[in-house]
Parts: structure tokens; C-alpha cells; sequence
């Protein structure tokens, strides 16, 4: 059953990141009217030096698809990890309300690293 679950989770956990991803190319998302302008300026300052959303993109499109298969599911949690960080880091300084999902998802990574841990030990040993 545990397994069914970590199933789904992380299919909606990489659709999530794969979505994201491919908002940076396509802006197909609206973005909303009222955001507060701290989280303007920091996307207008993203959108000026022009190269970090597009790796920030790619690093979610490919995380999220290595995230969704089981075998591949480690490699895409080490991929991700930099990113989750960063969101965190992001909406604990700048949008403090909206912190739960992130937190959802950093859980949701932190459980399928646990999961895969012995996977990582030759990475360390």
C-alpha cells in the first residue's frame, strides 16, 4: 500500500515540477493581479538576467520527469533537491504565506530520499 501511494505521489509531484518547468517557456499560467511586489521584484529580477529561468526550467522539466518512474526516482530527488531549497529559501524570506505547499512538497521529497537512501550510500562511502 505504501508503495501505491509513493506511486501517486510522486507522478503528481513530477507532473507539478514538469508544469512549472514548462510555465517558464510558455507562460501559459496568468499570473496573479494581486501579488505583493516583493515577489515582483523578484521575478523581474530573475527575468532580467535572463539566463536562470530557462536552467531553473530545464532542471524542473528533467527532475520532474526522472521524479515519476521508480527507478529513476532517486537521480530526479537529488535533481529537484537545489530547487526545493531555493523555493523554500524564496517563500520563507519573500512570501512567508505561501509556505505550505512548498512544505508539502519538501516532504514529500524529503520522504522518497529516506525511501532511496540506500541508493545515495555509495555516493558517500
Amino acid at each position: 500500500m505504501k508503495h501505491k501511494i509513493l506511486t501517486i505521489v510522486s507522478l503528481i509531484f513530477g507532473l507539478l515540477f514538469i508544469n512549472a518547468g514548462l510555465n517558464k517557456f510558455f507562460y501559459y499560467m496568468p499570473v496573479p493581479d494581486d501579488l505583493p511586489e516583493n515577489i515582483l521584484k523578484t521575478m523581474d529580477a530573475f527575468n532580467m538576467i535572463g539566463w536562470i529561468n530557462p536552467l531553473v526550467a530545464v532542471i524542473e522539466i528533467l527532475g520532474g520527469l526522472l521524479f515519476i518512474p521508480a527507478k529513476t526516482r532517486a537521480l530526479g530527488a537529488m535533481v529537484i533537491f537545489p530547487v526545493m531549497v531555493g523555493i523554500i529559501i524564496h517563500h520563507l524570506v519573500v512570501a512567508p504565506a505561501g509556505l505550505a505547499l512548498p512544505i508539502v512538497l519538501f516532504a514529500i521529497l524529503v520522504w522518497v530520499i529516506v525511501e532511496n537512501r540506500k541508493k545515495y550510500f555509495p555516493m558517500i562511502a
